[in-house]
């Protein structure tokens, strides 16, 4: 457990945006969390690692508030998700982009359509301003002439970066990835992932990655929690944690470790 130094204590003094503090969450018999702690400061791509059940998914649903812990505190800019009302949920979730393990796109509207359903739901923008800002987004993930098509009618490649642009359509301050590598071959992830990396760093979001490939978090994170048994057993920066030190991260990572 030492190399998961007290996240509490070391970003006090620190702009944190997102605080997980003794979070448990168990189905049934099946306890998940176990007491999961960490924090992420504004601005920064925090990675999330773990085996299968360790409860890497499960920790992103407790941020948008579609799960509530056991106990604990789930925190974002300092208020507790599960106290929230409602409204301030949903103005929450407003404030949030999520890039889901597949597409999630509806086959019956076209790309453009896809990016607008947020802006036409949940904002007042004009027909203009949404015809704009959906062809800036295709344009940032590198598909501006995608927007007439139909989610049937592009890669596997091309929806995942459809994803994203849908999640930056509402111009977030948090992103949650859930696995965005799951089913790419990996030139198509080395692409996917440099794009993450890029929006990072102009975007300006923070951000969540859920993913289970080294070159993913290699090329996109910042720092890297690792998740064992409900708990965060490392938290480092993303350098130190590929120079593994802890029996379970070297186990896991095996020979990625030495890349």
């Amino acid at each position: 457990m030492t190399t998961a130094a007290p996240t509490t204590e070391r970003s006090a003094a620190q702009d944190v945006i997102l605080r997980f503090e003794d979070v448990h969450k168990a189905f049934g018999a099946q306890r998940v969390l176990r007491g999961l702690s960490f924090d992420v400061q504004r601005g920064k791509v925090l990675g999330i690692m773990g085996g299968s059940g360790t409860g890497k998914s499960v920790a992103l649903r407790h941020v948008i508030g579609l799960l509530q812990p056991d106990s604990g505190r789930v925190e974002v800019e300092g208020r507790n998700v599960p106290d929230l009302s409602g409204h301030d949920l949903s103005e929450l979730r407003k404030r949030m982009g999520y890039v889901f393990q597949e597409g999630a796109l509806i086959n019956w509207l076209t790309v453009e359509e896809n990016l607008a359903l947020p802006l036409v739901e949940n904002t007042e923008l004009g027909r203009g301003e949404i015809a704009d800002r959906v062809a800036e987004k295709l344009a940032m993930v590198h598909i501006p002439d995608a927007g007439k098509k139909l989610p049937s009618e592009i890669s596997g490649g091309m929806k995942k970066r459809v994803g994203l642009a849908r999640a930056l359509i509402v111009e977030p301050d948090i992103l949650l990835y859930d696995e965005p590598n799951a089913g790419l071959d990996p030139e198509i992830s080395r692409s996917i992932n440099e794009l993450m990396r890029e929006i990072a760093e102009s975007h300006e979001s923070t951000a969540l990655v859920v993913e289970h490939r080294v070159d993913c978090i290699r090329t996109v994170c910042d720092e890297v929690v690792f998740l064992h048994e409900g708990e965060a057993i490392v938290h480092q920066p993303t350098e130190e944690f590929l120079r593994p030190s802890h029996p379970r991260l070297i186990e896991f990572l095996g020979p990625d470790a030495l890349n």
